[in-house]
């Protein structure tokens, strides 16, 4: 099957590559004659661990190319996914679709034969109706059925999450487009993938649903941790007490410094918006990204909390930048509003991240970069462990404690245990434990 995707960001590139490993032809279009040039190189843009390696197969093995000429691609193609950009539109949080509207006229013009359309960018509910519409207006004579399939991809996770999902959801108003659709997903059968055939709003909507009812999990958990906090209590016991319940679950229960990424942050805004629009306001949603935007802010405190009140003139180490592990991606990261909290309060910040530095230095200002974790920590008043990467995970605390100037850890992560870190003689902080200072006692009965 010839697949044409426009867009070739991170869910366009990471969506071809993995369709052409099934065996189809695709083709990646993109504006970006840079982009492109470099992809033909073998050069990916983005950090997603093992995509690397199966771009350059299906290159060799001849399924996958890329192009700035969407017109030819288009043409030549059974299936045409629109995978760009939605980012939150300026001003009003929602959904800025001008990038899918845009390419929905580009393929009007261009298409050939029966082709199937499908939104593969998050798109608030009707928009496959508009880009219908306008494939209409465009070119009446158009034999085009328009389809939504939303991605459901972790970064960091996203190969495995496309060939092992959970679901695939198909909306079609079209019926012609339901073997065309089963015959790209036709490979994952032997996996055993749901392929979960809907209408086309209802499909818009899960999306949306899926990614604001996580986002609601993570900000319940750090609620309790707060309260596990102020009340002496052991979040990370909580979580693994109520997770065991097979109606809540385990995943999305680890307390941290709030949600950020490409996808929850603009998506829960979105769905706010979209229930404004129609008279059903989500207020669930609403507080969620309320507070959750307080937190990130509320771990600055945190930190300086854990410096005795005072930061000015003191020097903070910050492991992690990334909004999580295994990604360069810095968009939404809690880091961002925690350096700038501790940049406010008079303090250095000395940061280190294994692939986030280049995306973080055109995002803060006035930050040094180390060239490791211990990089980071020399001379440092405190450390700050932000985003919970491998290599962050096993440090050498004594050579950490040796080039710091005062051992005061804060782990926001939860990924060290308070005896250990007791032990080694640090002043340690995390999220929803009880916190033990330099004096404690090293026990494990205070567990």
């Amino acid at each position: 099957m010839k697949i044409a995707m426009v867009g070739s960001g991170y869910v366009g590139l990471v969506t071809g590559v993995c369709l052409a490993d099934f065996g189809h032809d695709v083709v990646c279009i993109d504006k970006d004659a840079g982009k492109i040039s470099a992809l033909e190189q073998g050069m990916v843009p983005i950090y997603e661990p093992g995509l690397s390696e199966l771009l350059n197969a299906n290159v060799t093995a001849g399924r996958l190319g890329f192009t700035t000429d969407l017109t030819t691609a288009v043409a030549e193609a059974d299936v045409v996914f629109i995978a760009v950009g939605t980012p939150s539109r300026r001003g009003d949080g929602h959904a800025d679709l001008s990038y899918v509207y845009a390419v929905a006229r580009e393929v009007a013009e261009a298409v050939s034969g029966f082709t199937v359309v499908v939104t593969k960018s998050t798109v608030p509910v009707g928009t496959g109706d508009e880009v219908a519409r306008i494939i209409e207006t465009v070119s009446p004579e158009a034999d085009v059925a328009v389809v939504s399939n939303p991605e459901f991809l972790r970064e960091g996770a996203a190969i495995d999450d496309f060939k092992r999902p959970d679901r695939i959801v198909v909306g079609i108003d079209d019926e012609r487009a339901r073997e065309v659709m089963t015959e790209v997903y036709r490979p994952l059968y032997l996996n055993q993938a749901p392929l979960l055939f809907t209408d086309r709003r209802t499909s818009e909507l899960i999306k949306y649903a899926a990614n604001a009812f996580l986002a609601m999990k993570i900000t319940f958990i750090n609620e309790v941790a707060d309260l596990c906090e102020a009340a002496g209590a052991n979040v990370q016991e909580v979580a693994r007490g109520i997770g065991l319940d097979n109606r809540i679950g385990a995943k999305f229960l680890h307390a941290g410094p709030g949600y950020g990424g490409s996808c929850f942050p603009k998506d829960t805004t979105a769905l706010v918006k979209i229930g404004q629009d129609f008279g059903s306001p989500m207020r669930l949603v609403e507080t969620t990204v309320s507070i959750n935007d307080q937190r990130k802010r509320a771990m600055s405190r945190k930190i300086i909390a854990a410096c005795g009140g005072d930061v000015r003139g003191k020097t903070i180490g910050v492991l992690g930048l990334t909004f999580k592990p295994n990604t360069d991606d810095m968009r939404e990261a809690p880091s961002l509003d925690i350096i700038r909290g501790l940049q406010d309060r008079g303090a250095t910040v000395v940061a280190f991240d294994p692939q986030g530095m280049k995306a973080a230095r055109d995002l803060v200002e006035n930050v040094a970069f180390a060239e490791n974790a211990y990089g980071a920590a020399e001379g440092a008043d405190a450390v700050v462990l932000v985003t919970e990467w491998n290599e962050f995970r096993s440090l050498d605390l004594e050579r950490l404690k040796t080039t710091m100037k005062a051992p005061v850890f804060v782990d926001l992560r939860n990924v060290y245990r308070p005896h250990e870190m007791r032990r080694h003689g640090f002043a340690y902080v995390s999220i929803g434990r009880p916190e033990f200072g330099l004096n404690e006692p090293v026990s494990d009965a205070a567990e």
